[in-house]
């Protein structure tokens, strides 16, 4: 089964998220007023439903880790990576260094 996946640009998501929340009153349960909205937009109501889910924390309202925070995380752990590799790039300089001046003293 060969499916295709849209890309569906910000400003899309956003709207559709705005109607959930706009619309949310006048049907029993979100997942009513995502399966309403979803096919006006073009999607599933699986996908709607994550984006509603992603705002939701990104407002505070889900007590999760935001987009901005999860990729601030994401780029000190690829950071926190990169040290160990540094510090030994570090380590094998020092001692090259160390022992070129002590040859430089010893042949004075």
């Amino acid at each position: 089964m060969n499916k295709k996946q849209i890309k569906f640009s910000p400003e899309v998501r956003e709207r559709a998220v705005r109607l959930v929340r706009e619309q949310r009153s006048e049907h029993p349960s979100m997942w009513a007023a995502i399966e309403t909205i979803a096919p006006m937009i073009g999607c599933t109501a699986q996908t709607l439903l994550d984006w509603v889910k992603r705002d939701e924390i990104d407002r505070g309202v889900r007590d999760e880790v935001g987009t901005d925070e999860r990729e601030r995380i994401k780029a000190l752990e690829r950071e926190v990576k990169e040290l160990p590799r540094a510090n030994e790039i570090l380590k094998v300089a020092s001692a090259f260094f160390a022992q070129a001046e002590l040859d430089r003293r010893f042949k004075s």
